[in-house]
């Protein structure tokens, strides 16, 4: 199995930190690309629309939400400190392939959702800012493609600074909006008490809870915190649990804080002057000056707006990757991944803007939000099975009093969500000119989702774990060698994947360098995490190929040969020539797979761009 994150795995260092602040300034950062997903503008529809139309009845919902957030966030970060699996490495191994192919697909959903709300408000906030048409806003999100792939590159501290920068931006132009709004404390506090005035109010708690309770910020979380490389005893998981349950308290109060500021400026203003249809941010953008009495109301909230749409759309990404390589076990390019992701998210805002005209943009975002919180379910129920597993999580496992908590949590989104899937299927039956085509579709829809929830609850309790890796054992190798007179090479570096390619690889180098020559066997990681955290990367990808490797290296050792092994981090053809350039090899050996044309745009091709940036020769064989 692959590694979560496999780019920057392990690459932030914990270790070694001698004051306290020091050590938990380390672990700080993967709860803030986690915050800054609670605060997208799917919030800001669904917060503006709830502080309009009710006032401050339904902050009690942001807090709910909130301590929701923050108990399932901390059960995520519990899984990846503890097994170094991701949620979607983790239902791999527990479900079916079919079954994990149709939690993949609800997944990839709910990113898409995510993302069409994060484009729609980076392109309202471009439109109010500086007056650009919706359409060419939409479009010109694109090009945030290219700032993730260059956040990247430049390593994870670097893209935690640059979101924790924007989270600044955001929360410094609240607490602006608060003190041009004074919101009357004693309503604010009034407003912590449940209710729940109607139907449509629960709709848009609804869709508060989904846009705060986020599914795929449960798979990014749990891939993230293995970015630390700590201490794998006892004390030091201890540690760790303990400094990203301070990270993800602090982080997602400041969420909280954020979300309530938005509902309570919408209370303050639009509510209090009567105007209860405000769920368009727009609106709101536009009768912000007028009612707060300032120019810098509006720009101060586009600008807010424009920071949470870039910073989310970050970490939706990473999500997207580690969903398809933890639910696959396919990695593709980040780019092409990036585009693909884009693509889902532009074409149905475009489509929709250009029907029903740019007034819909609210109402588009407040569906994409209630779309996120009918996916929870899917995500929760399987987590909150990972970590009260006593053999999966080795004694780390989730206490009664949690279990029973996040039971709780789970029960009350799924019924929340199954009264709101009812409630809009029955309206569609008494409104429809012909129901037979809902019955025949929709309905048998619905029950097959419900007849899912019900398995991926009860099926971790009858049967174990599968085992889901499938890595190449080095054991099957059908290795050839014969002896000759003479040998020219001594010292070759050989490139290994775990794949069949390995075999024509090192057949190869044999055949260079006999028994006489010293073999180096790299091996490169190279999920998102890898990518991102280099060498301080440690979860469960980085140990299997670590003991791969060792494998190899033992086998052929047996045979006569002498063998040493280098374990890298990150893209194979920047990784490789760092390694290669840096020893004394006399030549590179590397197998590929074969693959041209469209395969090499969609997975990438090492070789054309490794051979340009080595120094020795490089001798590549066809598997």
């Amino acid at each position: 199995m692959g590694k979560s994150l496999e780019e920057v795995h392990e690459s932030v260092s914990t270790e070694n930190k001698k004051s306290i602040f020091k050590k938990i300034l380390a672990f700080f950062g993967p709860a803030y690309l986690i915050s800054v997903g609670y605060m997208d503008p799917g919030n800001w529809a669904t917060d503006l629309a709830g502080g309009s139309q009710f006032g401050y009845s339904l902050l009690w919902v942001l807090l709910m939400s909130n301590l929701m957030a923050l108990l399932l966030q901390s059960l995520s970060a519990r899984l990846g400190i503890v097994t170094q699996r991701d949620l979607a490495q983790a239902s791999r191994e527990t479900y079916s392939p079919f079954i994990n192919y149709i939690l993949y697909f609800l997944a990839e959903i709910a990113i898409a959702a995510c993302d069409l709300a994060e484009v729609l408000g980076m392109a309202i906030g471009i439109n109010l800012l500086f007056g650009i048409p919706l359409i060419d806003g939409v479009l010109i999100t694109v090009l945030d493609t290219f700032l993730l792939l260059f956040l990247i590159n430049k390593g994870i501290r670097k893209m935690e600074a640059f979101i924790i920068a924007l989270v600044i931006v955001i929360g410094v132009s609240f607490v602006f909006e608060m003190f041009f709004a004074q919101p009357v404390l004693e309503d604010v506090m009034q407003g912590l008490i449940p209710t729940m005035p109607n139907e449509t109010a629960l709709y848009i708690a609804i869709g508060i809870i989904g846009a705060t309770v986020m599914p795929h910020n449960l798979y990014l979380h749990s891939s993230l915190v293995q970015t630390r490389k700590f201490d794998r005893t006892k004390e030091g998981i201890k540690q760790a649990l303990k400094y990203n349950f301070i990270d993800s308290t602090i982080a997602l109060n400041l969420a909280f804080f954020v979300n309530a500021a938005i509902l309570i400026l919408a209370a303050a203003t639009f509510y209090k002057v009567g105007m209860h249809e405000v769920a368009e941010i727009q609106d709101a953008h536009k009768f912000l000056q007028p009612l707060l009495g300032t120019k810098w109301a509006p720009i101060l909230f586009a600008v807010a707006l424009i920071a949470a749409g870039q910073s989310s759309t970050i970490t939706g990404t990473l999500a997207g990757q580690i969903i398809m390589e933890g639910y696959l076990n396919l990695r593709i390019q980040p780019w092409v991944r990036r585009i693909i992701t884009r693509l889902i998210a532009i074409v149905p805002a475009v489509i929709v803007i250009t029907i029903f005209g740019e007034g819909v943009t609210g109402k588009l975002l407040i569906f994409s939000q209630v779309i996120l919180s009918l996916q929870l379910g899917f995500a929760i129920i399987p987590l909150i099975h990972f970590v009260s597993d006593k053999t999966k999580m080795k004694g780390f496992h989730i206490g009664k009093i949690t279990q029973v908590a996040s039971w709780i949590v789970a029960l009350v989104i799924v019924v929340l969500n199954g009264k709101l899937v009812y409630d809009e299927i029955q309206g569609w039956l008494e409104t429809a000119d012909n129901p037979i085509v809902l019955w025949l579709t929709v309905v048998p829809l619905a029950l097959s989702f419900l007849v899912l929830l019900l398995y991926i609850v009860f099926k971790p309790f009858i049967t174990k774990s599968r085992n889901a890796f499938h890595n190449h054992s080095p054991h099957n190798l059908k290795l050839r060698f014969s002896q000759a007179e003479t040998y020219t090479k001594k010292n070759i570096a050989v490139s290994v994947d775990f794949s069949h390619a390995d075999e024509v690889a090192l057949n190869s180098a044999f055949e260079l360098g006999g028994t006489d020559a010293t073999y180096t066997l790299i091996h490169v990681v190279e999920t998102v995490g890898a990518m991102l955290y280099g060498e301080n990367i440690d979860d469960h990808e980085t140990l299997v190929d670590e003991k791969l490797l060792k494998e190899y290296q033992e086998m052929l050792t047996q045979k006569g040969f002498k063998v040493e092994i280098q374990l890298g981090f990150g893209k194979p053809d920047k990784v490789i020539p760092k390694l290669v350039n840096k020893g004394s090899f006399d030549i590179l050996v590397m197998g590929t797979h074969g693959h041209t044309g469209f395969k090499d745009l969609l997975f990438g091709t090492t070789v054309d761009k490794l051979r340009h940036n080595i120094s020795i020769p490089l001798l590549i064989v066809k598997e």
